[in-house]
């Protein structure tokens, strides 16, 4: 298999860090959607990242997407989402806050990094950070009350790597010191092996 993308987008970090968790051998290719966006598109021609090319050529393509075929492909001691629907549940709605909380912060940067000045528009960023702390807010309740000694799981480690992905991208508009749970949840999560091979770019 082959890992489309760079590391310093939390979807492909993400996927990397899966892929070390389930196992499973691959190549990791850092081509950026921006700078290399011609090589990209001899891959995937939608240029969409994180792209996972499978053995037999297959494309796949949106970190949710690959990781639901990843899971399926797991074996029972390595599978990274529960089999029990309520506790399943639990879990997805922890996943479903982490990827709004990155998607909030990838406009917020793209806003400030690729509009010009002069077409910003306030009302919009204002909205947008508004759903930024309101799913960091609900995350760090949800963190608080989870087991910090339970191995890393999907729901863990997306909820890390978006932290650790807002923190290093817009830190002055989350206050680390607001979230003590989710702090202390991402630095614990970077130690681990899988964080370290794959460390945002």
């Amino acid at each position: 298999m082959k890992l489309v993308g760079m590391l310093d987008s939390p979807y492909v970090r993400r996927v990397a860090i899966s892929l070390e968790l389930y196992g499973v051998a691959f190549e990791h290719q850092s081509l950026s959607v921006f700078s290399t966006f011609d090589d990209f598109s001899r891959i995937n021609p939608v240029v969409k990242a994180p792209t996972l090319v499978l053995d037999d050529g297959t494309v796949l393509m949106d970190s949710g997407l690959i990781l639901e075929y990843l899971e399926a492909l797991a074996p029972a001691d390595k599978k990274l989402l529960p089999q029990q629907a309520v506790a399943l549940a639990r879990d997805l709605q922890v996943i479903g806050l982490a990827l709004a909380a990155c998607e909030k912060t990838v406009q917020i940067v793209y806003e400030h990094h690729l509009r010009p000045a002069e077409k910003l528009h306030q009302p919009w960023i204002d909205r947008v950070t508004g759903q930024l702390l309101a799913a960091y807010s609900l995350l760090e309740t949800l963190v608080a009350e989870r087991d910090s000694d339970t191995p890393l799981n999907q729901a863990s480690l997306t909820v890390a790597v978006a932290w650790s992905f807002t923190q290093l991208k817009i830190a002055d508009v989350v206050k680390a010191d607001a979230f003590p749970h989710l702090q202390r949840h991402a630095a614990r999560a970077e130690q681990h092996s899988a964080f370290h091979k794959y460390p945002t770019e």
